[in-house]
């Protein structure tokens, strides 16, 4: 393989769905052949000292810019056509297409021969505005392929690009570390933890925000311990919609089963998924199409630990769930109407435990035949 520039404003330490893709494929790449060129986390000391610890710990090169959001402006492009240069790369992944994709000619022209660009949601969702749509054309045009989670953002993005780049796109999603996420994760301590040892519990793990649906769970709770009267709701992660959950909760008359976790240490959430019976994430489509599930990476860690998972029918979640088989996909539209079908489904896994541990061993043996990281980073290696 070339030697490789990853281009990102994705990387860990920030949390989230993409940072976990990048890291976990570029540790899966030759680190003497690999560079990282990715924006600071956040300001200030915490932030500061979390990144430095964080980059020191990489097998392979970390080079931060100075600003908390790469733009493709041309000092963050001469920036990465210098680094292109000094470290001999040959290959360019851009860990999000758009916007940083739109570098791409000058990376050609400073020497590069392979560029990668990889999509996730919002690039489904440039592609339904008009000016976004031409600067996505632009890239796909530029890059010599261009990634996609499943078919749904497959077919969103390729109507905005000529034909010949649509005929170049690849499927490359992310992939589960079937060996951290699985069914002796370590799921009975956090349940002690949080003296849920013997309550049903039905878990999400996300980031906070409108569209992962935790309001829809919370006004779902009411019918589900009208069936299941010792259940309890564990949302985990952090995010600026916590507030607004919290007093959702109190207003439902359900605070009392409900826990919130807080923002948890990755090397932590196996032991979370596996703390639940049950994993329910009912996401949503907002802002007209413009906010969506590229695909939902949690439904299938849920999976490799062993649990029947609820997904919404947002974007690509349903290409990470085997309807009927590792679980349900549901309506996930406003959470007052939505509650009732993930009500409905949560209650059927409560009190079925043989359909639970049916639909979690053939989600395990889905994630050990379709979704395991190396296979999914060979693929990445033949496209560099």
């Amino acid at each position: 393989m070339h030697k490789t520039l990853i281009v990102t404003n994705d990387f860990p330490p920030r949390p989230g769905g993409i940072q976990a893709f990048l890291h976990n494929m570029a540790l899966r790449l030759d680190p003497e052949r690999l560079v990282v060129y990715a924006s600071t986390w956040k300001r200030g000391r915490e932030g500061a000292e979390a990144t430095a610890a964080f980059d020191a710990e990489q097998p392979f090169t970390v080079v931060r810019d100075r600003t908390t959001m790469l733009l493709p402006t041309p000092r963050v492009t001469g920036r990465a056509v210098g680094l292109l240069r000094e470290h001999g790369c040959e290959s360019v992944w851009f860990g999000a297409a758009a916007p940083l994709g739109l570098m791409a000619p000058a990376l050609r022209r400073a020497g590069a021969r392979r560029l990668v660009a990889t999509t996730h949601g919002h690039e489904a969702g440039w592609a339904q505005l008009p000016a976004s749509r031409r600067l996505l054309r632009r890239i796909g045009e530029s890059t010599d392929t261009m990634t996609y989670l499943g078919e749904y953002t497959r077919s969103r993005i390729a109507g905005a690009l000529t034909p010949e780049a649509a005929a170049r796109m690849v499927r490359l999603p992310p992939g589960v570390d079937e060996k951290t996420f699985h069914p002796g994760s370590g799921g009975a301590a956090v349940r002690e933890r949080l003296g849920l040892a013997d309550r049903p519990v039905v878990v999400c793990v996300s980031r906070l925000v409108p569209r992962k649906g935790q309001d829809t769970l919370i006004l779902a709770l009411p019918a589900i311990l009208a069936r299941v009267p010792d259940a309890v709701l564990l949302i985990v992660g952090g995010g600026p919609y916590e507030g607004e959950l919290r007093k959702l909760a109190d207003r439902t008359g359900v605070a009392g089963s409900v826990r919130f976790t807080g923002a948890v240490p990755w090397a932590e959430l196996p032991a979370h998924f596996g703390a639940g019976d049950v994993f329910a994430m009912p996401c949503r489509t907002r802002r007209g199409g413009l906010d969506v599930e590229g695909l939902g990476i949690v439904y299938l860690e849920a999976s490799a630990t062993g649990l029947p998972v609820v997904a919404g029918d947002s974007g690509g979640a349903p290409d990470a769930v085997l309807d009927g088989e590792t679980g349900w996909v549901v309506r996930g539209g406003p959470p007052e109407t939505a509650a009732r079908e993930s009500a409905e489904r949560i209650v059927a896994l409560l009190l079925d435990p043989e359909l639970r541990a049916r639909m979690g061993e053939r989600g395990r043996a889905w994630v050990e035949e379709r979704w395991r990281w190396d296979e999914l980073a060979s693929e990445l290696r033949a496209l560099l």
